[in-house]
């Protein structure tokens, strides 16, 4: 199959077209202040500003887990020193990676465990598409024996969409005596599975192909902007919109409206700058960048990540912590079990799907006052200043 013609970015499109624009309105001034749109000051190359970072700016050491008896290996990326580990699950499509930003600040309070899942990132195991819920969660299970033996520390599951959905039914089936919190991010099952009839559409609609790492960034960082209204668009009419695309200074752009298909597109560019390489793999049959998951192969499985999830969520015995990109995601379940007090929830209004790689300090400090609050750990984590919920009388 022939790779498709792409419309490259010429590296300097954007500066030159500011310059182009400045010359213009010193020759002719405009009228109004609102006959011409403003001018910005002279910025970097567009493809210095998209080289990719490394993961060692965040984490502080990867290893590959090795489970026994199979041929499955497990890459993880580890950072911190003491404290609780936080065991952070990304989305469909994402690494491990998609967590390193808030890692920088999460690893002063805590230890951060970030694994590529099975048919993603870096990890290696025999059937890369079995991203079956029941196939995922044995995967973290043999993962954590393989790291800490049978005497785990205090661990605090951090799932991400997908990852999310994985966190809950790992925590459902309470086989992990250490597990001391559940941190769901922006994953709904109502929501959810009203998406999935037209996941296949939304996939098929991505660009497919990136001539370099560099442009695959600028790629997903340029279809972000106003991708939140096309989301909400899509999202308030059922799903029933078409596919939009646009054309932005030159560049063909599909509409990312990936919080039903790999989370959401990214707003934060040095976020995307360390977690978008891992997503991608070199084709040398088609001599260019594609898409390391193929989820469009395991549309099998999808039902089974999201049906029945609220009440999984909600029947875990442990602190919980559910945070959305917007109160429209809450289902009827999870707005009777909050009104409830079953669990905390915090909406985070000027963010997209990934909230941990746009706002990640936000994000980090919300997993850390999570961990001070329900004094996870054996010492737990002080923050003066920071009220603790009262403990009901036995």
């Amino acid at each position: 199959m022939e790779s498709s013609n792409l419309t490259s970015l010429p590296e300097e499109t954007l500066d030159v077209e500011d310059e182009q624009q400045q010359q213009e309105n010193q020759k002719n001034p405009p009228v109004s202040a609102f006959s011409s749109v403003p001018t910005r000051p002279p910025t970097k190359s567009s493809l210095k500003k998209y080289v990719p970072l490394e993961w060692t700016e965040f984490f502080d050491k990867e290893e590959d887990v090795c489970i026994p008896d199979s041929d499955d290996v497990f890459h993880v990326y580890m950072a911190g020193t003491e404290g609780p580990v936080v065991f952070c699950l990304h989305g469909g499509g994402y690494s491990g990676l998609s967590f390193a930003l808030s890692t920088s600040k999460i690893k002063e309070k805590a230890r951060v465990v970030a694994m590529d899942l099975r048919g993603h990132g870096k990890t290696s195991t025999e059937n890369e598409l079995d991203l079956s819920v029941e196939t995922l969660c044995n995967d973290v299970f043999a993962v954590l024996k393989a790291m800490y033996g049978d005497s785990p520390p205090a661990i605090v599951l951090v799932g991400h969409s997908m990852g999310g959905s994985v966190a809950v039914h790992v925590a459902a089936k309470k086989a992990l005596p250490s597990l001391a919190g559940l941190v769901v991010v922006d994953v709904v099952e109502g929501t959810a599975m009203a998406s999935l009839a037209h996941m296949q559409k939304l996939l098929s609609s991505r660009m497919q192909h990136f001539s370099t790492m560099e442009k695959a960034i600028i790629d997903y960082h340029i279809v972000s902007f106003g991708s939140r209204r096309d989301c909400d668009f899509l999202w308030n009419f059922g799903g029933e919109s078409p596919i939009f695309t646009r054309n932005y200074r030159g560049v063909q752009c599909f509409n990312p409206i990936e919080w039903s298909v790999r989370g959401g597109s990214l707003r934060n560019i040095d976020s995307a700058r360390v977690s978008v390489p891992a997503t991608l793999k070199y084709d040398d049959s088609k001599k260019c960048f594609v898409y390391r998951t193929r989820l469009e192969e395991t549309e099998q499985y999808w039902r089974g990540w999201y049906e029945g999830l609220s009440d999984k969520f909600l029947s875990c015995p442990i602190p919980k912590l559910l945070l959305l990109a917007g109160t429209d995601r809450l289902d009827r379940s999870l707005t009777i079990g909050q009104m409830q007090g079953k669990f905390q929830m915090v909406v985070i209004r000027h963010t997209g799907h990934a909230i941990q790689e746009d706002v990640p300090d936000e994000f980090a400090t919300l997993i850390i006052n999570f961990i001070s609050r329900n004094r996870i750990g054996p010492h737990g984590i002080v923050i003066p200043g920071l009220r603790r919920p009262v403990q009901p009388q036995q």
